[in-house]
């Protein structure tokens, strides 16, 4: 028997219940949410399941949602099942302002550098990491690039108006 989306849903919901929600599908992708306090429980069983065998970590990073009010960062795994082929996504939300989600490298070595790119980005706090410190971006840098926080451009610059393109303005 192949392992399915709604079985995997359904083996999540029998252990954890009310604690896993949002469950969609876009692309096909299963995709769901805990509690951030609990990352670390859910991925443990994805990952010793028998049924279930989701023991790699393809991608992990995270997302800002401004709008979120409490939860406006979202820790986000990839996980993969290479035994049945088949890929998740699930999602944890954390306050930007403790920004703590426990650390997923003791499971995933994989995690390591994700944990700590993503961290150098978005300022997620990956508690128990072993060595949580920027990776590309300098030490001495005070802010997160990658949070929508700051405006693209620079709305005051006269060369990036749209007359100055041949949209709209007057060209006398």
């Amino acid at each position: 028997m192949s392992l399915t989306n709604e079985k995997i849903q359904q083996r999540l919901q029998e252990k954890f219940g009310e604690l896993v929600s949002g469950f969609e599908e876009p692309y096909g992708m299963l995709t769901f949410a805990a509690p951030k306090e609990n990352n670390i429980k859910v991925l443990q069983f994805l990952f010793d399941d028998e049924e279930l065998r989701f023991q790699f970590l393809t991608a992990l990073c995270a997302v800002h949602y401004p709008e979120r009010k409490g939860e406006e960062l979202a820790v986000v795994y990839h996980l993969h099942n290479l035994v049945d082929n088949v890929r998740i996504r699930f999602k944890v939300f954390t306050d930007i302002n403790q920004p703590d989600v426990y650390t997923a490298t003791s499971l995933y070595s994989t995690a390591n550098w994700m944990e700590r790119e993503t961290f150098d980005f978005y300022g997620v706090n990956f508690v128990g990491h072993p060595n949580l410190k920027r990776i590309l971006n300098v030490d001495e840098m005070d802010y997160f690039p990658l949070r929508k926080e700051f405006p693209l451009e620079d709305q005051t610059r006269r060369d990036k108006d749209d007359e100055m393109f041949g949209r709209g303005g007057s060209f006398m």
